[in-house]
């Protein structure tokens, strides 16, 4: 009998956790994710409850199901689609920070190539021209190559028309 009132606490218990999980505004989920949530919880629940620390939680390597596939996330050059959550972005590095990821970590979850792009290809090029005409990545004394006054001998040929047009 003290068997079944424990059985029934760790429901209680666990319906009433993942209550305040769904409640959460910062937690997103799925109607589909909630049964798969609850029955983990009841389980995590009831081991609790019974005391015994045999069940030790066994570290497993999680499969992660890709949103798209690696070719579709790459087919447009405006943008790379997230194999998260399947949205489009410009650049994916901010994304992976709110999933506490790397990029790093990324490409090894979803089993993509080391060189596999952060940013969208029209993104990277525009802000690659902006930064051109900027002056980012000169070389210190490479804008006074350019501003540098016309050889001596280019001066005198200016000087000599000028002064052919006054005879």
């Amino acid at each position: 009998m003290a068997e079944d009132t424990t059985d029934l606490n760790a429901v209680e218990l666990a319906t009433e956790l993942t209550i305040a999980w769904l409640g959460n505004p910062n937690t997103r989920s799925s109607a589909e994710d909630v049964p798969a949530f609850l029955g983990k919880m009841h389980e995590t629940v009831s081991t609790l409850l019974d005391g015994t620390t045999d069940a030790a939680p066994t570290e497993t390597a999680t499969e992660y199901t890709p949103a798209v596939t690696a070719r579709k996330s790459l087919a447009s050059k405006d943008h790379i689609i997230s194999m998260i959550d399947g949205k489009s972005y410009k650049t994916l590095r901010r994304h992976l920070a709110t999933h506490g990821m790397t990029p790093a970590e990324y490409r090894e979850r979803y089993g993509l190539k080391p060189d596999y792009p952060m940013v969208a290809e029209n993104y990277s090029e525009s802000r690659r021209a902006m930064a051109k005409k900027i002056g980012l990545g000169r070389k210190p004394g490479a804008r006074k190559a350019e501003a540098a006054p016309a050889p001596a001998a280019a001066r005198k040929r200016k000087t000599d028309t000028a002064g052919a047009g006054a005879e």
